[in-house]
Parts: structure tokens; sequence; C-alpha cells
């Protein structure tokens, strides 16, 4: 099989480490890719949201199954021209990719479908801003109803805070406040056949603590020890399925890779948003405990053929990957300063620790920063405490002016299962 993936994060490497272990995949491609990246997969430059670009180049290439990683990708329609071309696309259309591209739509698809979510309204003026903050009070939960590279929601005690970011939006979701720890759990889905995958958490805090602007995700762990053990076949019933009947009940059939982002509430799971691709980092962890071989997994819900997958397998080891960002991250970062350490890491700490890059390039011989989440650093163990143990040796090594990492990813879950 020759697989060709469009993306350029941690997100992608990730993708491309675990297709590139798989033995069915004889040739492997990534566009427009990064530095680490090209250690296991062949790079081409390509505007990603240019969907005729993708779709010949997939086709120059041979690809038997094209696999898009990013949200913009998808929402502009790249997965419809790469069908269109014949070749069979592991991502969502560009009308199903709504559920993540608009909030407003995904909180239409939950009230149709009995999905349990947070209460909200959708604000489109500054009366109505007013009307909804007042409604909920404090903590205020305003979401930019676009794609916002994770970045587009303000959870804040701050009234005024609130409501600067909502008037800056053209359209918000402003929403109950959802109290309990949260979860993302990723399902692989073809329409109608959901296989879900085995949750995680990610920090979206920049600081230690959860402190700090929200960011795209400062690390990730998994599992979740303290979780429910029927949990995933809990959101299977009230959140995935339910989900994916509705979108196929409205003609727009969601096929790909269906993330629900979930809070446990004293109420029970409630739904605080979908993305319509692997999350990032949680997929970092995620992929590094999944033992079944990833390509057939994704062309069989590339063809709607997942009926015919058997039950994943899982490793028995957590995973706990931690994010290097660069200087002034989540603000506009600084970039384009060296990057040492990824060999003594390579050499010292593998298998059981690696670097998926994230903003790298090459320039010249050595590595480079060139944006704001720069590494992950995903490390496997015995338990949390082992895995946590060996992502923080490996980060240690890494030497990148300015840069910025928590310390504190995975630690309270680890010291409860311990």
């Amino acid at each position: 099989m020759k697989v060709l993936v469009i993306g350029g994060g941690a997100r992608e490497h990730a993708l491309c480490r675990s297709l590139s272990l798989d033995p069915d995949v004889t040739a492997l491609h990534c566009a427009p890719g990064n530095a680490g990246i090209a250690e296991v997969a062949e790079l081409h430059p390509v505007d990603q949201l240019d969907g005729g670009a993708v779709a010949r180049l997939a086709a120059g290439l041979g690809s038997d199954l094209v696999v898009v990683g990013p949200e913009a990708p998808l929402v502009a329609g790249v997965a419809d021209a790469v069908r269109a071309a014949g070749i069979p696309c592991f991502g969502p259309s560009g009308e199903a990719a709504q559920l993540e591209g608009s909030k407003a739509f995904a909180k239409d698809v939950m009230a149709a479908a009995n999905v349990p979510t947070a209460r909200s309204y959708v604000c489109t003026t500054p009366e109505e801003i007013d009307e909804a903050l007042d409604a909920f009070g404090a903590p205020y939960v305003v979401k930019d109803d676009g794609l916002a590279a994770g970045k587009g929601v303000v959870v804040t005690d701050d009234l005024a805070a609130a409501r600067e970011h909502a008037l800056a939006c053209d359209r918000v979701v402003i929403e109950e406040f959802l109290d309990g720890p949260e979860v993302s759990l990723f399902a692989i889905t073809d329409g109608v056949t959901v296989l879900p995958l085995q949750p995680a958490q990610d920090f979206k805090r920049a600081l230690d603590g959860d402190q700090g602007p929200n960011t795209g995700g400062m690390g990730a762990y998994s599992p979740l020890p303290w979780a429910d053990p029927k949990l995933v076949d809990e959101v299977m019933a009230s959140v995935l399925q339910p989900t994916v009947d509705e979108l196929r009940r409205r003609g727009t059939p969601f096929s790909g890779l269906l993330y629900a982002g979930l809070a446990i509430t004293s109420r029970g799971v409630r739904v605080i948003e979908f993305n319509a691709r692997f999350g990032d980092p949680e997929t970092q962890v995620v992929l590094a405990r999944l033992k079944t071989p990833l390509a057939s997994v994704l062309l069989n819900s590339a063809n709607g053929t997942l009926d015919v997958e058997p039950p994943l397998n899982w490793r028995d080891d957590a995973a706990v990957t931690v994010v290097i960002a660069s200087h002034n991250y989540p603000a506009t970062p600084r970039t384009g300063d060296p990057i040492e350490g990824l060999d003594e890491v390579a050499a010292q700490d593998a298998p059981t620790a690696y670097v998926l890059h994230a903003g790298t390039k090459r320039d010249g011989d050595a590595v480079v920063s060139a944006g704001g989440r720069v590494l992950s650093v995903t490390a496997t163990g015995q338990d949390l405490a082992q895995a946590r143990d060996r992502a923080y040796t490996a980060v240690a090594r890494i030497r990148l002016d300015g840069s910025q990492h928590r310390t504190d990813i995975a630690r309270e879950a680890a010291q409860a299962r311990g």
C-alpha cells in the first residue's frame, strides 16, 4: 500500500511513524511534512488547502490511500477532491467536517441526535452576547464558531474578558460551564460502523497547574486510571454512534476520525466539542499504545468496509507526551532557533522514548524551530509513572533556546495510580 499523509505537525509525525511500522505500507509520502517526518517518509511540497493540488499529487504518486491530518484542509473539502479523483481518502467531506468547522452546526446535530452537551446560545449581536453571558454567569465559556486551531475558546470569571472575546468573533457560541475532568475519545468510522480508540487526557493551558493562556495542547497521557471502565461503551452509545447516525440521516455521512472532547460532570458525560480529525497531542499517546497495524483500519474507513475490521488490539503500556514549545507561545512564537539533543534521545532513550516533530524544519545540517509547538516528546512504560519519567528524561536532553514545557503532565494520574 502506498500512503500519502497531508500535514506537517506532530500529529502527522505520529501517524507517519505508525504507518512506517506497518508491514502493509510499501511507500510512505507526506506533504508538506517537517524535519522529523522526513526520516520516515518522502516529503513533497503542496498547498494543503488546495484539493486539486493534493489530488494531483496523490495520483502522481500512485497513492492507494490519502490521510488528511489537519482540520483546515478537511473543512476546505480536500478529502472530497481526493475522492473525486478516485483515490480512497481517510477524512470527512467538507460538509461533514462542519462538525468541527462550526460550533453552531455541531450543537444542532447534537440536539437532533439527543447527545448530552452544555446548554448554549449562538450569538451574532452585542445584545445577544450580553443576554447569554448574563443567563449563564461565571465562569463564562465563549467559543468562536469557526476554526481557531484549538485556541478559539475562552473560559474565564472575568466578564469583560469574556465579552471582549465574544465581540471579536463574527458568530460566537456561549454556553454553560461544565464541571469535572476532561477526556478525549477518538473513534474511526466509515459513516456506519464506529470503532472507538482508547481515551486520553490532554493539557490545554500553557503553564503548570492549568494556569496561563489556552494553547493547542501542552501534553497528554493514556490510559486514564481514574476513569470508569465502562466510559468508552457509554460514550459509544450516547455520543459517537448517535452522532454518526444523525449525520448519515442528514445525507452528510461522516467518514474518518470523529473526536469527542468530553467533560465527566457530576450529572454524567457531556460533549464539550467535536473535532473532525485526530487530536494533537492526544494522537501521540493513543497511537503509541495501538498494536493493530494502522493502514488497513484507515483504508477500511475510507472504503466503507470498517465492519470487516476485527476489534483493535492495545498494548498494556501507558504513554505520556510532553510538548516543547517555542519562546512566547501561544502568542507570536519565536522561530529559527537551533534544536540540539535529538541525536542523544535517539541514542539513549529509544525505543521507549522518542521525539515527534511539530514545528521544525531543516536549515542546512541543523534542525531549527519553525512554529509554536516545536516537539512532542513521547514515552511508553509499564505504568504512567514510568512513562512519565522516561518522557521527562528525554525532554531534559533537548536544548532549544527560550523553550518552555509543562512539568506536571500526567503527574496527578501517575500518583493516584501509585
